[in-house]
């Protein structure tokens, strides 16, 4: 059985998701900027609520 290409590209941006918010508690605990990063998490957020929301209508994206 295949998997649904956006079953997989929600999985993966709940991955990145995760990981930039690994890397952004990091940069905020040495003291550095994470403005880029948090910016990049947003944008990550606001795609994978988009594609859950499509998904969930059964439209095509």
């Amino acid at each position: 059985m295949e998997e649904d290409p956006d079953t997989y590209r929600i999985l993966k941006l709940r991955a990145e998701i995760l990981e930039l918010g690994s890397a952004i508690r990091q940069l905020q605990r040495e003291g550095l900027d994470d403005a880029a990063a948090q910016l990049l998490i947003a944008r990550k957020r606001a795609q994978l609520e988009h594609l859950v929301k499509a998904n969930a209508a059964g439209r095509p994206l």
